[in-house]
């Protein structure tokens, strides 16, 4: 047990790396990997879920998506994303490795205005930015790996050895899955809101979507979710338009002034 979990701390070691913002992450796959696993997911993603025939919808969103996209300076991101909006009515979106963004027609519900979606593929542009996929890959398959070499070298099968894991494995997910996504969530937050006012989308309106998706209500407890709760995010984001203000303001001097709808 010793010797294995020294070659899982040697292992750690060498694939840790820094956030931008200067959080300590777990990376083991490569970008050219983690691409491709991107580009295979949306792939059947498109498969099993129809895009919008709405021709407005999807061309408002690709404003938006394009107008943070041309912000982006992250060496090594991709230099061209497809943007899909999906007949789905859960307020969702997302954003993939490999360049590839999904907006849910749902999410028209709460992102009322060019400034809100900008917010939210802002917010899910940066998850990629930032490699968090990367990181929650990585992190997973290291607590897998864990487990699985304690439940191998503790002896044979049995109810308390089963009980045990069990609870290991909950502790695991509460104790660190978990928060590493909430810490996740809320540097995008803040890396998200950074780039749309690049662009120069108001910053301001980032607080105003978060509160519309308060109103949708059936969170779970913040320390059992991946997200922040939606007053923790709130206030945050507020904290960061003073930030993000002044970044919008010289944009929009330079004449980026979006007009997407």
């Amino acid at each position: 047990m010793a010797r294995l979990l020294a070659v899982f701390l040697v292992v750690f070691s060498l694939a840790c790396s820094s956030s931008p913002t200067g959080r300590r992450t777990l990376k083991v796959f490569s970008n050219a990997q983690m691409s491709q696993m991107g580009v295979t997911a949306f792939d059947e993603l498109k498969k099993q879920t129809p895009a919008s025939r709405d021709a407005r919808a999807q061309a408002y969103v690709r404003c938006v998506a394009q107008a943070i996209t041309r912000e982006i300076t992250t060496p090594g991101a991709p230099r061209s994303w497809e943007v899909v909006v999906f007949a789905d009515d859960s307020a969702n979106a997302f954003a993939l490795p490999g360049g590839k963004i999904g907006v849910h027609t749902g999410l028209f519900k709460v992102a009322k205005n060019q400034d809100q979606l900008a917010t939210v593929i802002g917010h899910e542009v940066a998850h990629v930015l930032a490699d968090h996929s990367n990181e929650r890959a990585s992190t997973q398959m290291a607590t897998s790996g864990v487990l699985e070499a304690m439940s191998a070298l503790t002896g044979p099968a049995s109810p308390a050895k089963s009980r045990t894991i069990a609870v290991l494995g909950a502790g695991a997910q509460v104790g660190l899955i978990l928060p590493f996504s909430r810490s996740q969530e809320s540097e995008a937050d803040v890396l998200g809101l950074d780039l749309m006012a690049r662009a120069g989308f108001d910053p301001r309106e980032g607080p105003a979507l978060w509160e519309n998706m308060a109103k949708l209500g059936g969170s779970p407890p913040e320390i059992l979710s991946t997200h922040p709760s939606s007053g923790t995010r709130i206030q945050a984001l507020r904290e960061r338009v003073k930030t993000a203000q002044p970044i919008a303001e010289k944009a929009r001097s330079a004449g980026k002034r979006p007009r997407c709808g």
